[in-house]
């Protein structure tokens, strides 16, 4: 029996929340970006022939934040997902852990 693999998947703004929440973001809209490279080769089509065609290899090359004009599905608001904690919020956390 083949072995089961675990998956998580995460929508774009999961990842989009959890890398602003990374850098450490308060303001503003930011959307998921994905930098793409391209490369090409000769592909071999047929194992038992060489039958080859030119083929494009397009890998992700980087992943990250693009400061977003609008809303969309590749956004979040930064003051919503990461707000800034106050100083008084800060208080109450600490007194929170000593009790």
């Amino acid at each position: 029996m083949a072995e089961t693999q675990e998956k998580h998947l995460f929508s774009f703004q999961e990842l989009a929340e959890a890398l602003v929440k990374k850098q450490g973001l308060h303001e503003g809209l930011w959307a998921v970006y994905v930098e793409f490279g391209i490369g090409a080769a000769n592909f071999n089509t047929k194992e038992d022939r060489k039958e080859y065609v030119p083929a494009a290899i397009v890998p992700v090359k980087s992943v990250g934040l693009l400061r977003s004009p609008e809303e969309n599905n590749l956004t979040v608001d930064a003051s919503k997902v990461n707000p800034k904690t106050t100083a008084k919020a800060k208080a109450s956390k600490s007194k929170r852990k000593r009790t």
